[in-house]
């Protein structure tokens, strides 16, 4: 049985956000295809996930012995502790929401999500696998406009980061271009997603 953690990072409502029509079909068909599996939503934005404090800077230098105590060591060991990763977050002024920065703030911890080697740094999460849903007003997924994109790019590289190769996104772009047909382009982003749920 696997666990899987599915991270929300949009304070739309659920009807009213095109990331979560995408990403909770996801969900449901992986449900249907793993029906053994455990997943757990987090929402970042119930959970009121804020910037790290004094206190959490602080802990995320001490040793690691165990004995951090933290908001941020918390979700960093939640973290640790999965073996799938959903992540679903639209892409805001070309970089991911503020909030899911924050988040990568807290769960970044040296010990828990890696280490320093006289290497440099090792990811403590190998082995894992992630699948980014995202959406996009524009088209910043497509030649030269890619340079502009910073939200699934900033997602992969963190995730790699942790040792987390194992990584697919599924973006539906160009939802606020004047004459583009968004329901179908959403529609197209949900069989792909249901596809993808199959082997995830």
């Amino acid at each position: 049985m696997s666990k899987v953690l599915y991270i929300k990072a949009n304070p739309k409502p659920e009807e009213l956000s095109r990331t979560f029509k995408i990403s909770n079909a996801f969900v449901e068909a992986y449900k249907q295809f793993h029906p053994e599996d455990e997943v757990v939503t987090l929402d970042l934005y119930r959970e009121n996930i804020g910037f790290l404090t004094e206190k959490d800077v602080s802990v995320h230098s001490e040793a690691t012995d165990g004995s951090r105590q933290s908001t941020a060591v918390k979700y960093a060991r939640q973290f640790r502790d999965f073996d799938k990763y959903i992540f679903a977050e639209p892409l805001w002024n070309l970089g991911v929401p503020a909030i899911l920065k924050a988040y990568f703030d807290y769960i970044t911890q040296v010990g828990i999500t890696f280490k320093y080697s006289p290497t440099g740094p090792i990811g403590l999460c190998r082995g894992k696998k992630a699948i980014n849903i995202t959406t996009q007003g524009g088209a910043h997924s497509e030649d030269a406009a890619t340079a502009q994109e910073h939200g699934n790019g900033y997602i992969k590289t963190m995730l790699n980061f942790f040792g987390i190769e194992d990584y697919k996104c599924i973006s539906a772009s160009k939802l606020d271009i004047i004459g583009m047909d968004v329901e179908a382009i959403v529609n197209k982003a949900i069989e792909e997603a249901k596809e993808l749920a199959k082997s995830f």
